[in-house]
């Protein structure tokens, strides 16, 4: 019986390493950054990018710039606040944020100003100068410049799924607020709908 069992172990060995050698091979192919990819319908770095240019078009094209830059004679100074995420998956906000940022930046149109999270590891920077730099290089404190307006804002979605098919609804929405009178300037919404088919037989 022990070389029945022996060779009934070796088949199974070789079973295994046939398998093993047809499965399914990984193929990895380098893409543009801005082709258009929706593997699974959640939200992507392509509506990360599209919501961002939109939007920041839309609130550079509104009044409330022209009356800054008529009374007060120079471009306003904006600091991106906290977007919230209220949908039902995970989002990198981190790098919807930065989409926004750039494209404003980008505009010229307006002077932004760093981050809570940036300026205090920039004041630690400008503290440890003040111990350590020399008279001539150590920045000064008191120097900040003080934003104008904050941006911020919230995306939330809506589910719906039956028999294999899903529509997820995202809405995105900022307002840029006045930080001295906190009054708001702009609203923008931005909408997107996603439908997610698979066929309920494959052959």
């Amino acid at each position: 019986m022990k070389p029945v069992k022996n060779v009934f172990t070796i088949v199974v060995l070789l079973l295994s390493l046939i398998l093993t050698a047809c499965g399914p091979s990984k193929q990895v192919t380098r893409i543009d950054t801005k082709e258009v990819t929706d593997l699974s319908g959640k939200w992507n770095d392509t509506d990360s990018r599209l919501v961002s240019e939109e939007m920041v078009n839309d609130v550079l094209s509104r009044p409330w710039l022209t009356d800054f830059l008529t009374s007060k004679g120079k471009k306003p100074v904006v600091i991106v606040g906290k977007i919230r995420n209220k949908s039902n998956e995970h989002i990198a906000l981190e790098t919807f944020s930065k989409d926004i940022e750039r494209e404003l930046l980008n505009s010229g149109k307006i002077t932004f100003v760093a981050s809570k999270e940036e300026r205090e590891e920039v004041r630690d920077e400008r503290k440890d100068q003040q111990d350590f730099a020399s008279a001539e290089s150590f920045k000064q404190f008191y120097k900040e410049i003080g934003a104008d307006y904050v941006l911020s804002g919230v995306i939330n979605s809506i589910q719906d799924a039956s028999e294999g098919q899903k529509v997820i609804f995202y809405q995105i929405d900022l307002e840029l607020i006045n930080i001295e009178t906190n009054t708001k300037a702009w609203i923008g919404n931005k909408k997107i709908k996603k439908y997610i088919g698979q066929d309920k037989y494959s052959f």
